[in-house]
């Protein structure tokens, strides 16, 4: 699985750190950045650029790690074809992509410690869309609350 990455310097540390496990993991891993955290740097510059190659399926999943995660979250879901979740917890890592075909997952970098951030990760990439009539009927919802927006 190819997989997409991207921090702001909230995020830089844990992303590092969940690079080197996808690599040994086998996962083909893209780096959107940042490379050089700074302080002034803006989460949308790193993160948009991710939520895009998702979007047009360059990567098959993405993970945005800001401060809080609240931040990337908001920006990954202005594109359209992005479903985005701030995730916390085990159940929702995976319930996101089983029930509501999640595709990128957001961390933060200042909230989540980093033994539980891979156990997040772990359970998103471990998780399939189950594709049940009720989940495609809300997923063509979102789909054209998507159109409108345009």
């Amino acid at each position: 699985m190819r997989l997409g990455i991207a921090a702001d310097h909230g995020g830089f540390e844990l992303k590092q750190k969940l690079v080197s496990d996808l690599k040994q993991m086998g996962y083909e891993v893209v780096d959107f950045g940042t490379l050089d955290p700074r302080s002034d740097d803006d989460y949308p510059d790193f993160v948009a650029p991710l939520a895009r190659a998702v979007s047009n399926r360059e990567v098959e999943r993405g993970i945005a790690v800001c401060g809080s995660g609240v931040g990337a979250c908001i920006v990954a879901n202005k594109v359209a074809g992005v479903r985005a979740g701030l995730i916390m917890d085990v159940y929702s890592a995976h319930q996101g992509v089983e029930d509501d075909d999640m595709n990128l997952m957001c961390l933060g970098g200042r909230v989540v410690g980093y033994e539980l951030a891979r156990d997040l990760v772990h359970a998103f990439l471990g998780a399939n869309f189950e594709g049940h009539e009720r989940f495609r009927r809300r997923l063509q919802k979102v789909k054209q609350l998507e159109e409108v927006r345009k």
